[in-house]
């Protein structure tokens, strides 16, 4: 059975808490890992270069010269891509689709492994509940060095809390996400996950029923 530190609200270590091992105990297969991995970054990118074609560039309506007797090559628009000014032949656009599918039973299995590697690398806490008085840095700052977890830290919430997520603004190491928003790549982002502890169940009911439902047994052997 896989354990974590478990800490009060102060920060303070507690004990140990155990670990879904359907969750945190699964077998890791790196491809699959990496296919979920290629299919998030990719479905996150937004196509910023974009050239036009001759079509979309104003002007060169008319021919520039005509087409016998001056000496000169033909040409039919100044706007042609041979043209300085002239469209781009095959340049980049902004209207291209990077999408990549991937469907959601391997999605899960993929959260299952990283989590599982986290969980075996001593990489993952939980803090009983995760209170702040007012929505100040050095509150969170102070909380989080009490638990040796200020550097690269993800915190998974069981719900978002406005004061906490301002809190952490300040802090570039350090990243809040609600417990039924986890993915691979914030999982795999940061060294240290710290769960909130009814962040844990959460994750249970989002997402290991849902598996359930699918047709996934328990034990995720089968990948």
């Amino acid at each position: 059975m896989v354990k974590a530190k478990l800490y009060n609200v102060k920060g303070e270590e507690k004990g140990e808490i155990k670990l879904d091992p359907a969750i945190f105990e699964a077998p890791i297969k790196e491809s699959v890992v990496h296919q979920v991995l290629v299919a998030i970054m990719a479905n996150r990118r937004v196509p910023i270069a974009h050239t036009k074609t001759r079509g979309e560039i104003r002007g060169g309506g008319r021919k520039p010269w005509r087409q016998k007797g001056t000496g000169r090559a033909r040409h039919g628009s100044i706007r042609s891509p041979l043209w300085r000014g002239g469209g781009v032949t095959f340049g980049p656009r902004a209207d291209r689709n990077f999408a990549k599918k991937v469907n959601k039973k391997m999605r899960r299995k993929a959260l299952f492994m990283v989590l599982s590697d986290k969980a075996r690398e001593n990489q993952i806490s939980a803090i009983e509940k995760l209170e702040l008085a007012g929505a100040k840095t050095r509150d969170l700052v102070g909380l989080l060095k009490q638990m040796s977890l200020l550097k690269s830290t993800l915190i998974v919430l069981a719900k978002m809390d406005k004061k906490i997520a301002k809190a952490a603004n300040n802090l570039p190491k350090v990243e809040m996400i609600s417990a039924n928003s986890l993915n691979v790549y914030d999982v795999l982002k940061f060294n240290n996950i710290l769960f909130e502890e009814k962040a844990l169940s959460t994750v249970k009911s989002v997402y290991l029923k849902k598996s359930k439902k699918m047709g996934t047994s328990v034990e995720l052997s089968a990948v």
